[in-house]
């Protein structure tokens, strides 16, 4: 540093003001500094500062897998929104959703210096009815059940599952069939209470469950039970990729979408509207998720105590071609 303000010809307090970005420097002499750091290949030392300061600028997320396409734009989003703030992210799976996995995940976290963490929680721990963290850690729960005992952001799941089952109602369908997801799953648990409950507003008889794993395969697999059932002509699928697999199943059994069934998914991945016939779907915003993961986050960073309870997103219905009226009413 005392070199770079030699060159420069300024003092080291200013060329610290500089390099942590510090307002009260003039244009010229920021860059008069800026380039004395590039001639002589100077660069802060961000593990010092980061000690002096009692802040690593880096937020730790715990996540229990990356093969879901929920999962895996909501940390893209995280990481997009953490860097817009200056924060970098430190990754960390965890193999096996129990408690003990979470604890030595924090444990580890805490060793790798990060100021505050978020917990992807997509799935039920195995061990254990209740999420329990460490205490005082700055935590934001996302996907999760966890209610007011911490800060939690969620897709608002049961709005947008309503607004699948009303339109495939609203269409004429008697009742809708639903395709869930795996029973860990928080995400599909609610999307199947939700399907549950509307028919049962809506005054029609659930149909017995199918369920998947999330993947094509497995809605494809479903699909081929669900075109052998005459009387099904909607279903909402717990995610577009089951759905692309139930398309698959359908057009193999001579089933015709939307003519005589009609299908919507719920994630709305990029790829939906290539899907044959477009997909109807539920689109999630997961950029604001993470967002708000992050801004949820950094405000107990910054205000030194957590918002307690939960932050719905909400959701939206995308109507494309996958949907129509049921046969006898076309």
């Amino acid at each position: 540093m005392a070199d770079v303000a030699q060159l420069a010809g300024v003092s080291s307090q200013t060329v610290s003001r500089v390099s942590n970005g510090f307002a009260g420097v003039t244009e010229g002499t920021r860059q008069q500094v800026l380039a004395a750091m590039k001639e002589l290949g100077y660069r802060p030392n961000s593990a010092a500062r980061a000690l002096k300061r009692g802040e690593f600028r880096t937020i730790g997320v715990i996540t229990f897998t990356l093969s879901t396409t929920g999962n895996v734009r909501t940390l893209e989003a995280i990481a997009t929104s953490a860097a817009h703030e200056g924060y970098a992210v430190t990754l960390l799976p965890v193999a096996v959703p129990t408690q003990d996995e979470v604890r030595g995940a924090f444990s580890r976290l805490g060793e790798l210096a990060v100021d505050a963490v978020i917990v992807i929680m997509e799935v039920h721990l195995l061990d254990a009815a209740r999420l329990s963290l460490p205490p005082q850690v700055k935590v934001v729960v996302a996907d999760s059940d966890a209610g007011d005992r911490f800060t939690v952001v969620d897709t608002d799941q049961a709005g947008g599952t309503r607004d699948a089952v009303r339109h495939l109602l609203d269409l004429g369908h008697r009742t809708v069939w639903h395709l869930a997801g795996p029973e860990e799953s928080y995400a599909a648990q609610r999307r199947t209470d939700a399907w549950r409950t509307a028919l049962e507003d809506a005054g029609r008889v659930a149909p017995p469950l199918v369920r998947g794993d999330w993947s094509a395969e497995s809605g494809y697999r479903a699909g081929l039970h669900l075109a052998e059932q005459p009387d099904c002509t909607a279903v909402f699928a717990a995610n577009d990729q089951m759905a692309l697999g139930l398309l698959r199943a359908l057009h193999e059994r001579g089933r015709k979408v939307p003519e005589e069934v009609s299908v919507v998914g719920f994630d709305d991945i990029p790829e939906a509207g290539s899907f044959l016939p477009p997909l109807t779907t539920v689109h999630q915003d997961f950029a604001e998720v993470g967002r708000r993961c992050v801004e949820g986050v950094l405000h107990q960073v910054r205000q030194n105590g957590p918002e307690r309870g939960t932050v719905l997103v909400p959701t939206r219905l995308v109507v494309r071609e996958s949907t129509a009226p049921p046969p006898d009413q076309r």
